[in-house]
């Protein structure tokens, strides 16, 4: 029996890191494929403990329904953060989401109409442009760099497209690892105050910088009220709270919380309030500091390892900070070709094309350096230095033989 599904399903595309981590993730494999925190790094006696005291001290209200907007002292807490970064808001200007994911979905619907433009970056993070693929609408590439976005091109893009919002992850990008330059950020500020265009600066990974010097968000550089700033806990507590983060002008805001009020009411009232009683007494900048330095020698091992392994003509980022770095295969090699003889080796990745909204590039992998111990990097690196040089061979002698 087949059941009739609507048109707009089609529109939900299977993510394909989702469906490549079900074979990367397996217990054999050495995988450099998920977007995946350190567990060692998880906070869980603190977090468990949190818990507890809230189910003791406040148990009923902590297991009831609760305000679409969140938790008022968690909303505080984020609020002040935000604040001693240099975005100007308060706890009304925060709404609690279930990750910063849903903050990209709860955006797309409220700004975009089908057949909307939508400025993204090529590539850009996968499961954005999921979001913004299922409300129907298109895409107007930007074209990037070693500096972030090319903040240079949007205006002649906009005169040619009309472009309805701006979307792009700023600090270490994923799948990238690059950083949107300063000035490069006053540009993109100056172009979207001037035509009136949101922005949607979506920022997991800002806090995990490891090397060089922090530079100001988006949003802290407007004060026209055109960015929406996403956060979230995911990558520097744990990515089971789901607890991320929405501050935007009032109009927006106000818009997103009743689009999530028909999502899901309201983000677990549990771990709302276990998060907040753990900000009370936790060192998150002393935990934050753990995580960069394990995090940056993670770094550090890994880009030394394709330095020594990979064959010649193998390019990769430079990322300050975050959790990936982004390869670039020698001239004629597939990743997603490559891909089954890695796992042969028992080592894994995604394959880059997965990542663009058109025009894939088949000849770019992303490789997560987060989830894996300096030991362990090395060895995989090594085994991925190992397919990836017999395939530039193989590669190699069919061109020969063809010229022969």
């Amino acid at each position: 029996m087949s059941i009739h599904l609507a048109k707009s399903a089609a529109r939900y595309a299977p993510s394909a890191v989702r469906e490549i981590l079900k074979v990367a993730e397996q217990p054999d494999i050495l995988s450099f494929a998920g977007g995946l925190p350190a567990p060692e790094l998880f906070p869980v006696k603190e977090i468990a403990e949190a818990h507890e005291r809230v189910l003791a001290r406040e148990g009923g209200a902590a297991l009831q329904y609760s305000t679409t907007e969140g938790f008022g002292p968690l909303r505080e807490w984020i609020a002040a953060r935000l604040s001693s970064l240099g975005i100007g808001c308060n706890a009304e200007r925060v709404l609690i989401t279930n990750g910063s994911q849903q903050g990209i979905d709860l955006a797309a619907r409220v700004l975009l109409d089908p057949g909307d433009r939508v400025a993204v970056e090529n590539p850009s993070y996968l499961a954005a442009l999921q979001v913004f693929a299922a409300q129907n609408v298109r895409f107007a590439i930007v074209g990037s760099d070693d500096e972030g976005m090319r903040t240079d091109e949007l205006e002649q893009i906009h005169a040619r497209e009309k472009i309805r919002l701006v979307y792009l992850v700023p600090n270490f990008q994923n799948p990238r690892g690059t950083t949107l330059s300063l000035s490069r950020r006053k540009t993109l500020v100056e172009f979207a105050q001037r035509h009136n265009i949101p922005v949607l600066e979506d920022d997991p990974y800002g806090a995990l910088r490891f090397e060089g010097s922090d530079t100001p968000s988006l949003a802290a550089l407007d004060d026209r009220g055109v960015v929406i700033h996403l956060g979230t806990f995911s990558k520097t507590l744990a990515p089971g709270l789901r607890i991320g983060w929405v501050t935007a002008p009032a109009e927006i805001l106000r818009g997103m919380t009743v689009a999530k009020q028909a999502a899901d009411l309201h983000t677990a009232t549990l771990a709302q309030r276990a998060t907040a009683a753990l900000l009370e007494t936790f060192d998150y900048d002393g935990h934050l500091n753990v995580i960069r330095g394990v995090y940056g020698e993670r770094r550090r091992t890994m880009l030394s390892a394709l330095s020594r392994h990979m064959p010649k003509g193998t390019r990769w980022t430079r990322p300050d900070g975050g959790m990936f770095t982004w390869v670039e295969l020698p001239h004629g090699l597939s990743a997603s070709e490559l891909f089954s003889a890695a796992l042969a080796e028992h080592v894994a990745f995604v394959p880059g094309s997965s990542f663009y909204s058109e025009n894939p590039r088949h000849d770019t992998m992303r490789l997560n350096f987060s989830n894996r111990s300096p030991e362990w990097i090395e060895e995989g690196i090594m085994r991925l230095g190992r397919v990836t040089a017999r395939a530039l061979a193989k590669h190699m002698g069919t061109q020969q033989s063809a010229t022969a």
